[in-house]
């Protein structure tokens, strides 16, 4: 296996078949996932030349985005009536974590089942409450929504059903990134889908900036 690629276990895990990051696109990486059955993934500029990714059997999937603020950039909104905290029970943010992340490339991917792309987040989103990353978000008594952190990182989060569209998320949002700035990171960041405009239009009213955005395409090779 070529340096520049990487199978990636927690995905072969739950999709079933060995699944790959192409670090560094090549002819070399080319011609591997053309040869080796498998799904892979790679990230390229925006403006690069498709030609060969499209000859060698690549697909798009999503255009991903970085919000990032400083603490100076961020803006702040507070309301009385919302709170966060790490004390939050697992079965509560499975909940609203299970069917939430329809925009992302796993379930955007014709190739790949939409309950197993569920069952990935769901993984992710255990991993990290497991070393207690998970904040819950309040309006109230009421469990609206969560954010998984992995340092400056804001890595996972969603809403609840009922609570979508209401103009709870800026305050909830804003409750967790002050304790994050609070605690030292003199940057927060994300990775957001473009296609995703209520996160893009909610991470755009708390001050973030957009940068580093990266195409992603798929690979399927199936077994000969």
């Amino acid at each position: 296996m070529p340096p520049a690629i990487r199978r990636t276990e927690w995905d072969s895990a739950v999709f079933g078949v060995d699944c790959f990051e192409i670090e560094e696109w090549s002819q070399e990486a080319a011609a591997l996932a053309q040869e080796q059955p498998g799904h892979y993934t790679v990230k390229v500029d925006p403006l690069s030349c498709k030609r060969l990714l499209h000859e060698a059997g690549f697909y798009y999937c999503d255009t991903l985005i970085e919000p990032a603020a400083t603490a100076a950039q961020f803006v702040r909104h507070q309301h009385a009536q919302v709170r966060v905290s790490c004390d939050v029970e697992l079965p509560g943010v499975l909940a609203i974590c299970h069917g939430a992340f329809r925009h992302g490339r796993y379930h955007r991917d014709f190739h790949l089942h939409a309950a197993q792309a569920d069952q990935r987040y769901d993984n992710w989103l255990k991993q990290v409450h497991a070393r207690g990353g998970v904040y819950g978000l309040f309006v109230g008594p009421a469990l609206a929504g969560f954010i998984a952190v992995d340092g400056a990182s804001l890595v996972l989060h969603a809403m609840a059903e009922p609570y979508r569209g209401k103009g709870h998320a800026r305050y909830l949002w804003s409750a967790v990134c002050a304790e994050l700035y609070a605690s030292g990171h003199a940057e927060l960041r994300s990775s957001v889908s473009a296609a995703n405009l209520a996160a893009v239009n909610l991470y755009a009213a708390l001050g973030f900036r957009f940068r580093r955005a990266v195409d992603v395409y798929h690979c399927w090779t199936a077994q000969k």
